[in-house]
């Protein structure tokens, strides 16, 4: 337990600490080893059947569906399913490119423009996909992974610096351009040769969402506005939550140790959670008259 602790505070410290870009790469990365943790736990408890099958029917929660309908009952999966791999080669492709072209937005347009492409990337990827379902041939059930999303990157990073050179191993210096004209003639591959058809779709559908962001910001509409007042509403929202919980903690702990909070301030689950807490501590001659009366009614209840 020692051990996963100082894990989860150093990732925290990470997350803290770095850059946008890295964030996501960290964010993917720890997805990662959670979905395969879960799945070798599952094998191992389960059975290789009864677990396999099992986490399959956790994981398609977390993906996007080619169907509208079962979209319905899981509307977070078009966010959830750009953050999501099981194969470690896929990851490795995407946290690559995700650092590539991420850098080059980051240090062309600023950091606050980043994360909005890769998640609107990523949500059109998945209308892409869902819509391939219904005209393309070899298209799954389900979709995961952040290709789409870091088309979306690499669409915005072609625009803003096609020339920009990239030294790659064994090839020397590559223009950025030729980059992605690659991973482009790919998708279009795959589409023809109806090979993961509905994930290449979501790629294109990426790409275009980048190209088409970049083409809006320098007509004077920046669609990363609405995206980033939304997270700093949801950082807010979860900060008040985070507070909330945290002073509820210190009134129980004030109860307990013998203090008093105001008692308006503390709900009827609270002191009695509280009390309960403090006669496991104590035991119940530590109690007060005051929470000895309290306790009692609350048994009748």
């Amino acid at each position: 337990m020692a051990l996963l602790r100082s894990i989860w505070n150093d990732l925290l410290y990470t997350l803290r600490v770095s850059n946008i870009v890295t964030r996501l790469m960290v964010v993917n990365f720890a997805v990662f080893l959670i979905a395969n943790l879960a799945l070798g736990l599952m094998l191992l408890t389960m059975g290789p059947v009864s677990g396999g099958e099992a986490f399959d029917t956790g994981l398609h929660w977390f993906c996007v569906p080619a169907s509208p309908y079962r979209l319905l009952f899981q509307v977070w999966s078009p966010i959830t399913y750009m953050f999501l791999h099981l194969s470690l080669l896929h990851l490795i492709g995407n946290l690559i490119f995700m650092h590539l072209f991420g850098t080059v937005i980051s240090d062309l347009i600023g950091p606050r423009r980043v994360l909005p492409i890769y998640l609107l990337g990523g949500v059109v990827g998945a209308l892409a996909f869902m819509v391939s379902a219904y005209v393309l041939p070899s298209v799954g059930e389900y979709a995961l992974g952040a290709s789409g999303a870091v088309m979306a990157l690499a669409g915005a990073a072609l625009l803003l610096a096609p020339d920009y050179r990239i030294r790659l191993l064994l090839l020397g210096d590559v223009k950025l351009k030729y980059i992605v004209l690659v991973l482009l003639i790919f998708d279009l591959i795959g589409i023809a040769g109806q090979y993961n058809s509905g994930g290449h779709a979501a790629h294109l559908g990426g790409f275009v969402l980048g190209i088409s962001f970049i083409h809006a910001m320098r007509q004077g509409s920046d669609w990363a506005e609405p995206v980033n007042r939304l997270l700093d509403h949801l950082s807010k929202l979860l900060r008040r939550q985070s507070e909330r919980r945290r002073r509820a903690a210190e009134r129980s702990l004030t109860v307990v140790r013998g203090g008093r909070a105001p008692v308006d301030e503390l709900s009827f689950q609270e002191r009695l959670d509280a009390i309960l807490d403090k006669i496991k501590a104590s035991g119940l001659e530590s109690l007060t008259p005051e929470e000895r009366e309290f306790l009692y009614h609350a048994s009748k209840k």
